[in-house]
């Protein structure tokens, strides 16, 4: 009777392990919430900077041969593709501002800009490598506001050649590589301050040949000027820009600065834009509609 009695202890004893290690083998295991939260943005991380690093290497890879010694036909700022309005009948008005960067172009109107901020005026900003690198953080506060469309200057802010056509006195870009350097140079450095990608590109001193302009669009942008001369420079007075923006129309584009505070161009912008509007007309950002 002893020995059954010992025999009952050890079979529900060893019964009663199993149960415990079954238990513990199918039991969840914690999960490392911290951990697991940690690897995946990791892995995000990753595969964005992976995703970055091949659009610049297909960016970078762009067949040139097809360009090589081929002589344009055309130097201007309206040459075949670029555009110079926006393709509709509305009354809006595409104001655009160049910040063209270099000894004497890297300053900031702050007046204009504030007065823009303030009437709720969308533009789009045009910036030279050079100016981002003397204005870094401004950069990063105006690409946060999405009243602007943060667009490419180049990045030396030369006329864009592949013959080394001169404008204005400055030698533009002589190969199609030098194109291209001139394009990408500031469009990665714009793409590395913000994390986007500018879609248009304006030359310094807005000459092209038609060859150079095939090349921006393989690249992926559109070269992009204006039908209204805003402010010639920045060298207009107060008067002469806002004259200059009352003879816009429907769907022009219009080419000023936003780098030489002690121009005429923000006060005659504040006078043509209270005018504009009693004319019936709005403004818009050249993303907003389709270019012609």
């Amino acid at each position: 009777m002893r020995l059954f009695a010992v025999f009952l202890i050890l079979v529900t004893f060893v019964t009663a392990c199993q149960t415990a290690f079954e238990t513990e083998e199918t039991s969840p295991q914690p999960v490392d919430d911290e951990g697991t939260q940690e690897r995946d943005e990791e892995a995000s991380n990753e595969l964005r900077e992976r995703d970055e690093v091949q659009e610049e290497e297909e960016l970078l890879d762009v067949d040139l041969t097809s360009f090589a010694n081929r002589q344009p036909n055309q130097w201007a700022e309206t040459v075949s593709g670029v555009k110079t309005r926006l393709h509709t009948d509305e009354k809006v008005i595409a104001l655009t501002f160049d910040a063209c960067g270099g000894p004497y172009g890297n300053g900031y109107d702050e007046e204009l800009i504030t007065f823009l901020q303030t009437e709720q005026i969308p533009a789009t900003l045009f910036f030279n490598e050079r100016w981002i690198l003397e204005h870094e953080d401004l950069l990063l506060e105006l690409a946060s506001d999405p009243l602007f469309q943060i667009e490419n200057h180049g990045t030396a802010h030369v006329p864009l050649s592949v013959t080394g056509h001169s404008a204005w006195g400055i030698k533009g870009t002589s190969s199609p590589e030098e194109v291209v350097d001139e394009v990408l140079g500031n469009q990665e450095t714009i793409k590395r301050l913000t994390g986007q990608a500018p879609t248009m590109f304006r030359s310094g001193t807005a000459f092209y040949d038609e060859i150079a302009v095939e090349i921006v669009n393989e690249l992926g942008l559109e070269v992009v000027n204006f039908n209204v001369l805003g402010d010639a420079g920045a060298t207009f007075s107060v008067e002469q820009v806002h004259r200059a923006l009352l003879g816009a129309k429907s769907g022009s584009i219009v080419l000023l600065h936003m780098n030489q505070p002690s121009s005429g161009t923000a006060e005659g912008v504040k006078k043509a834009v209270y005018d504009l509007r009693e004319m019936g007309f709005s403004f818009v950002l050249l993303e907003d509609y389709e270019l012609e």
